[in-house]
């Protein structure tokens, strides 16, 4: 009879070099970006020094900052920061507190 080994990682997150969730497709989108970015300054005719030197560098910046908010925000912390954004920081009521009190003619009571 054969055997099978079981995949102990079913339903975990995936993780890559200390990556996780989102992070892994803003890390790599972004050097998927720079590499689409420095073809089209290599095929416009720019300098081929110019365009390497700009793309490590922008590289550099991505793979930084998505390290940074990896360690910043946690693996669903920029859900809950976009979240936060969304709730009101506070509710505005723009009614007198008078009208509360007044009866209105137009109401039926059961």
């Amino acid at each position: 009879m054969k055997e099978f080994q079981i995949n102990k990682g079913i339903g975990r997150t995936v993780e890559f070099k200390g990556l996780k969730a989102q992070y892994l497709f803003i890390f790599a989108g972004g050097l998927l970006g720079v590499l689409i970015l420095v073809m089209i300054l290599y095929m416009a005719g720019v300098n081929t020094y110019f365009c390497i030197g700009s793309g490590t560098v922008c590289a550099s910046i991505i793979i930084w900052q998505t390290f940074s908010l990896n360690k910043k925000y946690g693996q669903h912390g920029l859900m809950k920061l976009g979240a936060l954004r969304k709730h009101p920081h506070y509710i505005v009521r723009r009614k007198s507190v008078r009208r509360f009190f007044l009866t209105n003619k137009n109401a039926i009571i059961k």
